[in-house]
């Protein structure tokens, strides 16, 4: 069949520190496909999911946008894949791998970009992680019973951000990727959206990495390419990575914190925070289906899951229902 075919070919080619799809394995063993390997079903199945469809209407810097040519949370997702199918592919790693977790890695993203995830992580008693919630909507929340993807797959999705290191090179990959990806395309809206002029870019860093979008990612995939290959650990090396986290900084500085846009993400925060204690309060409110998880999961996770799977759209749209003032109807 196909994919003992795709299998044997992935032992022929991978590098040897390569995930093999026939090696994988999930929380819930099921029969394996006839014609897809593991890691490309896992793609299908996110790909299908109503998360990944949502993240076209979520923020990634700027709220609700409303020029065709910003970033969503979608188009984020799509850049970060193809980065990491390049690198992978260079690499002679699982390309199918790199891009599950590619297209999984934000679908637990809330509304309003990071904005929602502070809010949420300040207000919830649980806390909240914008990664730990994507990897609870493969495992929980899509179709009531969670995707099934196999352990390779999430265990890049959880550990894409923050201190720990995924445990295959393809999710170092899509670790590092992200921020390629981010860092660009931010300076690329910010520039866009007149926030940031050319000249207000750190002048050494463009040196290193270019001047443009396109020379920068290139320059970026070339150093990890070049100081990963055969190695244990994927890494850009000290100079680009150095690069790289001042990049980063300034985009901090100049962008989502220190920047007009951070009027917009105040009051963002504003209307989560009205929303989730609006919610706990008003628990006919929700969807028909939250009772099941309320007893199952309690009244602020329940709350929680349904915020962070809101569009910003739909957010508002939800908050000018529910705590905006309608004109009064006389009989």
């Amino acid at each position: 069949m196909l994919r003992e075919q795709l299998e044997a070919r992935e032992d022929k080619w991978l590098h040897p520190l390569g995930a093999r799809s026939k090696s994988s394995t999930r929380v819930h063993p099921e029969e394996e496909c006839d014609v897809r390997s593991a890691f490309q079903r896992d793609r299908d199945r996110i790909i299908h999911c109503k998360a990944f469809r949502r993240l076209k209407h979520k923020t990634q810097v700027f709220i609700a946008p409303e020029g065709d040519h910003y970033r969503t949370r979608l188009t984020h997702t799509l850049e970060v894949c193809q980065i990491a199918r390049t690198v992978a592919r260079a690499l002679c790693l699982n390309e199918d791998l790199a891009e599950a977790i590619a297209l999984g890695h934000d679908l637990g993203h809330t509304p309003f970009g990071h904005a929602g995830e502070d809010v949420l992580d300040n207000i919830h008693e649980g806390g909240f992680k914008h990664n730990e919630q994507s990897l609870r909507v493969v495992d929980i929340l899509e179709e009531r019973k969670g995707l099934n993807l196999t352990n390779e797959v999430r265990d890049g999705i959880l550990h894409h951000t923050g201190p720990f290191i995924p445990s295959t090179l393809e999710g170092q990959i899509v670790k590092i990727s992200d921020r390629v990806a981010y860092i660009n395309h931010d300076i690329d809206d910010g520039l866009r959206a007149g926030i940031l002029a050319f000249e207000d870019l750190p002048l050494a860093e463009l040196k290193v990495v270019g001047e443009n979008s396109s020379t920068r990612i290139n320059r970026m995939v070339h150093a990890l390419i070049e100081h990963s290959w055969n190695k244990e650990v994927i890494a850009a090396g000290s100079e680009m990575s150095e690069v790289m986290n001042k990049l980063r900084d300034f985009m901090f500085r100049h962008i989502y914190i220190g920047s007009t846009a951070k009027i917009e993400t105040d009051r963002a925060r504003h209307v989560i925070e009205a929303i989730y204690f609006h919610l706990v309060r008003n628990q006919s409110l929700l969807p028909e289906e939250s009772a099941l998880w309320i007893q199952e999961f309690g009244v602020g996770r329940t709350v929680c899951d349904h915020i962070a799977g809101m569009t910003d759209r739909y957010i508002i749209a939800r908050y000018q229902e529910f705590l905006l003032p309608k004109p009064w109807k006389s009989a």
